[in-house]
């Protein structure tokens, strides 16, 4: 296809590209997980040099746009971000039409995060370069999963067998659904805990054997991981369950997470909101691998991207 010939008919995504963990083979999840322990971000491989990676972010983000960035450019990539405030999209252009635009003027590699789900698979699917899934709506995030299971790793030896806590919104979580469908591949065994509103009994169709807790303290005991979903005061607005009484019963605190194993680790995905869904001194504890989190983003989506050029040798 011609860089400036949109295609007009639908097909399959192109090759290297990332929409989903659901979808994604369990080899491949291994093979990503692999490729990202040979990357190195302070050292610069020319494994991208001369190509170019668009960042396509609809929704403000931080930690992930700037892992994407950081990364690309630790390969040789050029890298250029569009965002909606300002561009053509902020005047109603459509979604297919940015996504020809951002082909004919170069692009080997399109990063989008959207609010809609399904945006990158769209877009995927009338494109014939590799589209990564950076978020989108409240359907999957499947590098923060990966990048999750690289820093998992980095402690334990392997994923098989665990005991694996995620507590807080569920309902809304791009991220719970990433890491349940990679976490449940990789034989971990899952709880999941939080009030119904944000963690209904259907949430167990997701994958088998995913089992749900309304309290904390149960399902906190015994864990191996325990990662915090962060809460947004508004989504608890016209609840029946108050931020008071989500902190009172759901909020990690260090009483709380000395009932998982002694060498349990803490994540959340961020961005943190100390004194909501975690109290100041579980965010620094030593079990807590927040920040590493976010380091181990840039050598995930380094192996992303060059899983995506081809250049995953």
């Amino acid at each position: 296809m011609s860089a400036s010939r949109p295609q007009t008919e639908k097909k399959s995504a192109a090759r290297g590209s990332l929409l989903g963990i659901e979808e994604l083979p369990a080899s491949e999840i291994n093979r990503l997980l692999l490729l990202a322990r040979k990357m190195n971000p302070a050292k610069t491989r020319p494994l991208l040099r001369g190509k170019r990676v668009l960042l396509l972010f609809y929704e403000a983000s931080t930690r992930t746009r700037t892992s994407f960035e950081v990364a690309a450019q630790a390969l040789g990539a050029e890298t250029t971000l569009v965002i909606s405030s300002g561009s053509s999209i902020e005047k109603g252009e459509s979604l297919l039409d940015t996504a020809y635009t951002l082909r004919a003027v170069g692009a080997d590699a399109i990063v989008v995060r959207h609010p809609n789900a399904g945006a990158p698979h769209l877009m995927a699917s009338y494109l014939d370069i590799p589209v990564i899934n950076a978020g989108d709506g409240m359907h999957e995030h499947p590098t923060q999963a990966l990048l999750d299971a690289y820093t998992i790793l980095k402690h334990k030896k392997k994923l098989t067998g665990l005991q694996v806590t995620i507590v807080g919104d569920i309902y809304h979580s791009r991220v719970a659904r990433s890491a349940i469908h990679l976490l449940s591949k990789a034989g971990a065994k899952l709880t999941l805990c939080g009030p119904p509103e944000l963690l209904p009994e259907m949430a167990t169709t997701l994958v088998k054997g995913l089992r749900i807790s309304r309290s904390c303290e149960e399902a906190v005991r015994g864990a191996d991981v325990v990662m915090i979903l962060r809460v947004q005061r508004e989504r608890l607005a016209g609840l029946k369950v108050s931020l008071p009484d989500y902190v009172s019963r759901y909020q990690m605190t260090m009483a709380r997470l000395r009932m998982a194993k002694p060498d349990a680790l803490l994540m959340h995905p961020g961005p943190i909101i100390r004194g909501l869904e975690l109290t100041w001194d579980v965010a620094d504890c030593p079990q807590s691998v927040i920040v590493e989190e976010v380091h181990n983003g840039v050598p995930l989506r380094m192996a992303v991207l060059a899983r995506a050029m081809g250049k995953a040798a």
